[in-house]
């Protein structure tokens, strides 16, 4: 009874057994043992005591009950104190090392459950920080909080932190998708389409009803951040298609033909307005974004587009041809004769092209717009004959329109400043002619000179009026540069009329 008395008070870690015998040595290595594993112990840490160090303590514990054992039996000064006693003691102190561990095992849980605690704050303060920032750069920071709550969710279940977990999760999709809560539709686009990616790689059980909630969010940021793009930069092409690609059933994507329909008819309207070229351009890409998406029924708008940049084209070259832009007019207005051929308007449109094409140079006659009709009345002759080494285009504009092509003149050559007007024209020589049958009226004329080799040539622009009761000569030639490259020639102009037959 002694013996298991002294191994009873050694077990505690106290060393009592030792002191009861008197042994202070061994009771200090006892001491000195407990108060090291406290040292180490205390406070409780996640991680627990090292193995090894416990393990050493439980087998110091177990040498120094032995020992204490082995002594009483042997030692006289045991027999001083009772038995009973000691067992009673002994059973009663081991209280406080089973209680210590206890407790301990129960601060080592709070001591996990508060760093796991700690980790989800973490999350939190990633999720924060990255709030503050555009969703590109934000990215890996959110990435890397879902991380810290998957981790907590899948490896610690039962703890606080875990539970915790889903009500952080609605804030991480809030904080992702503030955009879209925000209006700012296509700014949305991308976080939204992040979101809808977190089914396959975090998994629904996890997100719970969280996993489908971004597709509605998607499909209204699609359609709205497409449609405010529409015939602008980018046209909403990407965006609406990825809607109908994406979300063929849903509300949003049945709204882009509506949609689309709607800003054709309203810049239709517009090419009427003040500002025909701009809707011109804004119709083409309508076309151009409506042609590219995939439902059949939105794709089939590029017809009614296509009508409106038709008068389009013909409205902004007028409009050019008004406000002085005749560079710019002739353009216009040559590409739409050429590509609208069958168009009533394509006679007209290549009237104004040339009335353009002559004020770039001589502006009078850009004051008003060609008549779209053809005056009735009597007409005279304009005889033009061409004494140049080149063909000779002329373009003329008044009560009529139009251009006529002269041959080049075979055997006839330039002449020399002095003697051009002298040589040139001669009377009874058969010159490459073209004859004009013009109402009378003013009319403004443009002579282009041959290309390649003559291109060198000036073109020459000149008015003159058109009489009831006469016939009109005019005659073109070239003259050379002086031998020092002062003045470019110019041609003559259209010889005055006079009475009689001849002007």
């Amino acid at each position: 009874m002694r013996a298991v008395g002294v191994a009873l008070l050694n077990l505690t870690g106290l060393g009592l057994g030792y002191a009861l015998l008197g042994r202070w040595a061994r009771a200090a290595v006892c001491w000195a043992a407990t108060a090291a594993l406290l040292w180490v112990a205390l406070p409780a840490d996640p991680d627990g005591v090292p193995g090894g160090l416990l393990a050493g303590y439980l087998i110091v514990l177990g040498l120094a009950a032995a020992d204490g054992a082995r002594i009483a039996r042997r030692s006289p000064r045991a027999r001083a104190w009772r038995p009973a006693v000691a067992v009673g003691l002994g059973v009663v102190l081991l209280a406080v090392p089973v209680g210590g561990a206890a407790f301990y095992v129960s601060a080592r849980a709070e001591a996990r459950e508060q760093m796991l605690l700690d980790r989800l704050e973490s999350g939190d303060e990633r999720v924060a920080a990255a709030s503050l920032r555009p969703f590109g750069s934000a990215r890996g920071a959110y990435a890397s909080a879902l991380g810290v709550y998957r981790g907590l969710a899948e490896d610690h279940p039962g703890s606080r932190a875990a539970r915790l977990v889903p009500d952080r999760l609605k804030a991480y999709y809030d904080a992702v998708a503030a955009p879209y809560r925000k209006k700012q539709l296509c700014e949305a686009v991308a976080p939204l389409t992040y979101l809808r990616t977190l089914p396959g790689t975090v998994g629904r059980k996890l997100l719970g009803r969280l996993a489908d909630w971004p597709d509605e969010p998607l499909a209204e940021s699609l359609y709205g951040c497409g449609v405010s793009r529409l015939g602008g930069v980018g046209g909403g092409g990407e965006e609406l298609g990825e809607l109908l690609r994406t979300f063929p059933e849903s509300a949003s994507a049945r709204r882009v033909g509506p949609a689309i329909s709607e800003r054709i008819a309203d810049q239709v309207a517009a090419v009427k307005g003040d500002e025909p070229c701009a809707a011109m351009d804004v119709l083409r890409g309508l076309g151009a974004t409506a042609s590219a998406l995939p439902a059949a029924d939105v794709s089939a708008l590029r017809a009614d587009a296509d009508r409106g940049v038709r008068d389009g084209v013909y409205a902004c070259g007028v409009d050019q041809f008004e406000e002085k832009k005749f560079t710019e007019a002739r353009e216009t207005l040559t590409r739409f004769a050429r590509a609208y051929r069958g168009d009533g308007r394509a006679r007209h449109a290549r009237d104004i092209a040339i009335a353009a094409e002559i004020a770039d140079d001589r502006p009078s006659a850009g004051r008003r717009l060609p008549p779209s009709g053809r005056p009735g009345g009597p007409r005279m002759d304009l005889v033009i004959s061409n004494d140049a080494p080149n063909t000779v285009e002329v373009l003329y504009t008044g009560p009529v329109t139009g251009s006529v092509t002269l041959k080049a003149c075979g055997g006839c050559e330039r002449y020399s400043a002095a003697s051009g007007s002298r040589l040139a024209c001669k009377a009874g020589r058969d010159y490459p002619k073209a004859r004009l049958r013009l109402p009378a009226g003013s009319y403004h004329f443009l002579y282009k000179h041959g290309t390649g080799a003559t291109a060198r040539v000036d073109s020459y622009s000149a008015g003159s009026k058109v009489q009831p009761g006469y016939s009109y000569t005019s005659c073109t030639y070239v003259i050379e540069r002086d031998r020092f490259g002062l003045d470019l020639p110019t041609l003559p102009d259209v010889y005055e009329p006079a009475s009689g037959t001849r002007g």
